[in-house]
């Protein structure tokens, strides 16, 4: 889809985040678009979330953005990859989790640092397993309804072979889940996965689990827990006691085991030369590691989950009204901050350990408010004739109800409309009140499947009836209030109404263009049209001593990742557009303006060196963007003494970002130039 100007919704997102020479490295995950950047306040975020396709935008901390694509994401990615500017961008980066890695490696992200990346830790581990859990909790729903339409008897444990295979396509993935927990969590940590993968994949093998049988090792005791039905046992290993444990489904023994793995590994790779680490340490972290799991880590984690599960199952089962009111109430604050996760990992070890989870029901009265209150904005975006909502809600909608997926909702509308948020509590609440009463009979409402709260999924809870109740009553609630009261403030509603008016006369203004033209055509020649000049030099924006960039003193301009250039110390403080051209890029701040010219060469003036933090202080920007420049024209007056007195060094880095693209960029010696004094020339 082409914007009015001619550019591609990828183009468009690549332009708006700064420029090609603004990204470090890009990456995706299910919904999201992830840049690490090399300057963050050269974002345009308004921009951004007008570009056709794009959801919501989330700017991070450590100079990271977040593009909230949705379903399309995969094909964005590709279409943002392929561009030529993008060329050679994000070589090396194959992962979301190198990208999170390189900028930790920057600094900490939010005021507690080892919080933020604990959270990251339990999110990436779980977070590219999404798709196969998916996968299976819809084989699960597949079986339940024709369970419900007495085709077959999911629950016999003397099925016909056929459904017992049609069990193994979706059991697998929950039994080897440990493996492909331990596998995320190593990646994440920067470890060998396939030795995290390993360590957990040898408590699973059939020779560990034959431990269990007293009669094949008579050393091994077992013992019969009344209470519970369950069976205990410790084997007698290098003579010490081993408590055994089924560790099938298990999420926090390999997230406990590859966090101390981490340390291991570390520690090895420094001791061993790197010529032989590749026997070595896998040959030490596997030695160590397995036994330590065996013995300790692992009957620490099964603990640890069973206690919280237990604590839970608690809840529900002395307070259940509470419960079912907590959990729909509560996540919506949970899911934007990523602290859902460990949640979903209980969810995971009380279908192990009970064989069913109670956590799931309550929480798809959350999921179901959040996609009512996407309804009720679809329903006044059609209403309103707001196309670029429409499209957004449409999508969001759409992952919500068939894939269980809430984020294309809350990044794209929820939190950009503060006015939801109260709306959709309302539906939580309905919703998890429907559970409390309705459910308290059973228990609650139960899964024994690990379930995305999504339509396809509505058979795999019971009792389904008291679900079907709660998430259609949770939903209608957050629609109708959104209809109602509207998402918006009434100037948000001003603003959107005039941009639609504007967008209508930019349109009628594009298609009324052609048609002048040709009646101008046919009363008289046309005059002839007078190319734009090519641009083989690019001037000094500024009076001072050039030096050369890797003089200056900002590892990220000086190493070249931001192109070829030169930096001038000014002698005073009017700075110039270095070239003719469209200005992409005006900071906020007034410490940076992107321009590109006709023949597309990129150009970014930078104003001192760390002046982003002076919030625009001493900066009088004279350009918006999207402005028309020719060379020489005034970008800003700048107060060098402000800068100064602040601290921070007045140097104007002057680069062509975009130098891959071209031919040659070749800048000239250090010398004293004046403004307009072409600095570096660059060919085609």
């Amino acid at each position: 889809m082409e914007s009015k100007v001619g550019q591609s919704s990828a183009e468009q997102i690549v332009t708006n985040s700064g420029g090609s020479g603004n990204i470090e490295s890009l990456t995706h995950c299910a919904t999201r678009l992830r840049f690490q950047l090399r300057d963050a306040s050269l974002i345009d975020q308004a921009a951004l979330e007008k570009v056709p396709g794009v959801m919501g935008v989330v700017p991070q901390s450590g100079n990271r953005l977040q593009v909230v694509i949705g379903g399309a994401v995969q094909s964005t990615f590709a279409d943002i990859m392929a561009l030529p500017s993008m060329k050679s961008i994000g070589k090396g980066t194959s992962s979301d989790a190198d990208v999170k890695a390189a900028a930790r490696a920057g600094g900490p992200r939010g005021k507690v640092a080892w919080l933020d990346s604990f959270f990251e830790y339990l999110s990436d581990s779980f977070r590219p397993l999404l798709g196969v859990l998916l996968g299976a909790s819809l084989i699960i729903a597949f079986a339940a309804v024709l369970d419900a339409l007495g085709v077959v008897d999911f629950r016999a444990t003397d099925k016909p072979a056929t459904w017992v295979f049609v069990d193994a396509m979706w059991r697998g993935v929950f039994y080897f889940l440990p493996i492909m927990v331990a596998y995320n969590a190593s990646k994440k940590l920067n470890v060998d996965p396939w030795v995290g993968a390993a360590i957990m994949g040898a408590l699973m093998t059939p020779e560990f689990v034959s431990l269990n049988d007293p009669e094949r090792f008579p050393s091994t005791v077992c013992t019969i827990n009344q209470t519970l039905g369950s069976q205990s046992c410790v084997a007698d290993i290098f003579g010490l006691p081993m408590q055994l444990n089924d560790y099938s489904g298990q999420v926090f023994v390999p997230l406990i085991m590859v966090a101390i793995l981490g340390l291991l590994y570390k520690g090895l790779k420094k001791i061993f030369p790197e010529n032989v680490q590749m026997v070595f340490v896998p040959f030490f972290s596997l030695a160590i590691m397995i036994p330590l799991t065996a013995f300790l880590i692992g009957p620490l984690g099964i603990w640890l989950g069973n206690g919280l599960g237990s604590g839970l199952a608690w809840l529900n089962t002395n307070v259940p009204f509470v419960f079912a009111l907590l959990i729909p109430m509560l996540y919506p604050f949970l899911v934007p901050l990523g602290l859902h996760w460990p949640l979903n990992a209980l969810m995971l070890m009380n279908i192990n350990t009970l064989g069913y989870d109670f956590i799931q029901g309550p929480m798809g009265a959350w999921n179901f408010a959040c996609f009512g209150a996407t309804a009720g904005v679809l329903v006044l975006s059609m209403r309103d004739k707001d196309v670029t909502m429409r499209q957004t809600a449409t999508g969001a909608l759409a992952a919500g109800l068939l894939g269980g997926i809430s984020e294309p909702s809350l990044y794209g509308i929820h939190l950009r409309f503060k006015r939801i948020y109260p709306r959709m509590l309302i539906g939580c609440f309905t919703g998890g009140l429907v559970i409390a009463v309705l459910g308290a009979p059973f228990g609650g409402v139960k899964t024994s499947a690990f379930a995305f709260t999504s339509l396809l999924t509505i058979p795999v809870f019971d009792p389904m009836w008291v679900y079907i109740i709660a998430i259609a009553a949770a939903f209608i609630v957050s629609m109708v209030l959104i209809i109602i009261f509207d998402y918006r403030t009434p100037e948000q509603k001003a603003e959107a109404k005039a941009e639609q008016e504007q967008a209508a006369a930019d349109l009628a203004a594009e298609v009324a263009a052609p048609a002048a033209v040709t009646a101008a055509a046919a009363g008289a020649a046309a005059a002839p049209i007078t190319p734009a000049e090519p641009t083989n030099e690019v001037m000094a924006p500024v009076s001072g001593q050039m030096v050369s960039l890797q003089d200056v003193d900002d590892k990220v301009f000086a190493s070249g990742a931001l192109g070829k250039g030169v930096g001038i110390v000014p002698a005073d403080g009017r700075v110039v557009s270095p070239i003719t051209g469209t200005m992409v890029t005006v900071a906020k701040t007034g410490h940076a303006f992107g321009i590109k010219s006709d023949d597309g060469v990129e150009v970014l003036v930078h104003i001192g060196i760390d002046t982003v933090q002076l919030n625009g202080d001493g900066f009088d920007v004279a350009v918006q963007k999207k402005q028309r420049v020719n060379a020489g024209d005034l970008l800003a007056n700048v107060n060098l003494d402000t800068i100064k007195q602040a601290g921070f060094d007045t140097t104007v880095i002057l680069t062509v970002t975009n130098t891959a693209a071209l031919a040659a960029v070749a800048p000239h010696p250090a010398a004293n130039v004046s403004v307009g004094q072409p600095v570096i020339d660059v060919e085609h």
